[in-house]
């Protein structure tokens, strides 16, 4: 699996927990501290993000473990 591809399957796997827990995108970068803008790209597999200081917000925010991102059909 390429690296965009696996980039794209985790954006998925966020806006489906993000979508799961009910938040918008705008509710989601309140509590991260990103912009909403910022967010979608992540979610659409536009822009890779750095963990630090993107993903750790997200998954904190999500009350998500790094394992479940991975979990995706080949």
């Amino acid at each position: 699996m390429r690296d965009k591809d696996i980039i794209k399957k985790i954006g998925n796997n966020l806006r489906a927990e993000r979508n799961r827990l009910g938040l918008s995108q705008d509710e989601l970068a309140e509590k991260t501290g990103l912009q909403r803008e910022h967010i979608s790209k992540i979610e659409r597999g536009i822009i890779d993000m750095r963990v630090s200081a993107t993903l750790v917000p997200i998954l904190k925010a999500l009350n998500l473990k790094f394992e479940k991102l991975y979990e995706f059909d080949e």
